[in-house]
C-alpha cells in the first residue's frame, strides 16, 4: 500500500509515547486530569486514586472488571511526562496525591527509592514476573509492570528508494553512508533520548560513549527537545514526517513504533513503513509502587496486584505500546509481526544508573549541544 493513501490516526501513540518521553523536571509545570487533586479519603475509602504519566490507558472493560470484582472504583491524576510526574510525587510524598504511583522507569528508578517515594509490598502475582524483570527484592518497594525498546527506526521506502542497507548497529550510524539521516532527542529532556544514552554508554562503557558521540555529531546527527518532534516532524517515516516532509529516515523511538504505525492506519498496510534497527536497542522497564503514606493502602494493594494480572497485562500493549513482564502474557500479533522486542537489548543496572546518570548527561550536553 503506498503511504500516499494512508491516513494515519497517530494522536493516541503520540499521547502515550510524550507520557514517558520527556524528563524535564518542573515541581508545578503539570497538569491535573481525571481527578480532584485530593487523596483517597482515608483506608475505609472504596475510591483508589492512580497516579501517572499521561501515557496510562486501559480498555474500559478491562478498568470496569476490576472495579466490579474488587469494588473499589479508580480513579486517575494524570501529572504530565513521566519526570514531571515522579518529581510531583516526591515532592509530595509526605501528603500524597494517591495511593499507586504507575510509570517510574529503570532511567528515573534510583531518584523515586532514594527519596522514599514508596512503601513496602510484595504483589500477588510477582513470582510469574520474567526473572529480568525482578528488582529490589528484599524490600519489595516497587513492581516490575511492563517493558519497551528503545531503538532507532528507518524508513523502509528511503533506504529502498536510495538502495541502501539500514543501519544494524551503533557503529553503524557513524559510518559515512548515514551521515546527516539520524535524528534523536535530548537526554536531558527526553527518556527516549535518555535511554538512547545509556544504550551507548552500555555499548562502549565509560571510558567509549564519549568518543562515539564525538563521532556521531561529526556524522551530522540532529538533536531535538522530545520525542513528538523527532518521529512526527523529523523523522521522514512516521504519518506525520510524510506529512510534513521529513527528511530524516532515522529516528531514536521504540520497537513497538511499527505496529503503530499500521494500528493506526486506515486502511491497514500489509506490511508496516519502517523497520527497527535492533542492534541499537536499550530496554526501559516501568515499574508501579504503592505510595509512602498512601491512605488507601488495601485497595493500593489490590489495583497493584491488578497490574500483573493477565487480563490487564494482555491488554496493555495496544492500549499504551509496551510489553507485558508477566510469563505467559499473550502479545497480540501486530507485535509479534510488525515490531517484536529486541532479542538482545543493552540493558543497565539501575546501581549503575544512579551512579553515572546526572553527570553523563552532563557531559553529553556539553559535548552534544555545544
Amino acid at each position: 500500500v503506498g503511504s500516499s493513501v494512508i491516513t494515519v490516526n497517530i494522536k493516541k501513540y503520540a499521547a502515550a509515547v510524550v507520557g514517558l518521553g520527556l524528563l524535564t523536571l518542573s515541581a508545578c509545570g503539570s497538569s491535573s486530569s481525571g481527578s480532584d487533586g485530593t487523596g483517597s479519603q482515608g483506608a475505609g475509602s472504596k475510591t483508589v486514586t492512580l497516579v501517572s504519566h499521561d501515557s496510562w490507558a486501559v480498555s474500559k472493560k478491562v478498568l470496569a472488571d476490576f472495579e466490579r470484582q474488587s469494588g473499589y472504583k479508580v480513579r486517575v491524576l494524570k501529572s504530565g511526562d513521566a519526570g514531571q510526574a515522579v518529581n510531583k510525587a516526591i515532592l509530595t510524598k509526605d501528603n500524597p496525591q494517591g495511593d499507586v504511583f504507575f510509570g517510574v522507569d529503570n532511567t528515573l528508578l534510583s531518584r523515586a527509592l532514594d527519596n522514599g517515594l514508596f512503601q513496602s509490598y510484595e504483589a500477588k502475582g510477582a513470582d510469574t514476573v520474567q526473572s529480568a524483570y525482578r528488582v529490589d527484592q528484599v524490600k519489595h518497594r516497587v513492581t516490575p509492570i511492563d517493558y519497551g525498546d528503545i531503538c532507532v527506526n528507518y524508513d523502509k521506502a528511503y533506504f529502498s528508494e536510495h538502495r541502501l542497507t539500514p543501519p544494524q548497529s551503533f557503529d553503524d550510524l557513524v559510518k559515512p553512508a548515514y551521515k546527516n539521516l539520524l535524528v534523536t532527542e535530548n537526554a536531558s529532556t527526553s527518556s527516549p533520548g535518555l535511554g538512547f544514552l545509556l544504550g551507548t554508554a552500555a555499548q562502549y562503557g565509560d571510558d567509549g560513549w564519549q568518543d562515539y558521540w564525538k563521532k556521531l555529531k561529526a556524522n551530522g546527527v540532529k538533536v531535538v527537545d522530545g520525542w513528538e518532534q523527532a518521529y512526527n516532524e523529523e523523522f521522514s517515516g512516521s504519518a506525520g514526517g510524510k506529512k510534513a516532509k521529513a527528511d530524516r529516515p532515522l529516528v531514536v523511538s521504540y520497537a513497538s513504533s511499527p505496529p503503530a504505525e499500521v494500528v493506526f492506519a486506515d486502511p491497514r498496510p500489509k506490511t508496516a513503513p519502517t523497520g527497527v534497527s535492533y542492534g541499537t536497542c536499550f530496554r526501559q522497564i516501568e515499574y508501579a509502587g504503592l505510595l509512602s503514606n498512601a491512605e488507601n493502602t488495601k485497595g493500593g494493594k489490590a489495583f497493584i496486584d491488578f497490574l500483573l494480572g493477565k487480563e490487564f497485562q494482555q491488554d496493555m500493549p495496544l492500549n499504551m505500546f509496551v510489553y507485558p513482564v508477566v510469563q505467559g502474557a499473550a502479545v497480540p500479533k501486530e507485535f509479534t509481526e510488525y515490531g517484536p522486542a529486541a532479542k538482545d537489548p543493552e540493558t543497565m543496572a539501575p546501581t549503575k544508573i544512579a551512579a553515572d546518570r546526572d553527570q553523563w548527561v552532563k557531559s553529553w550536553t556539553s559535548l552534544v549541544l555545544r
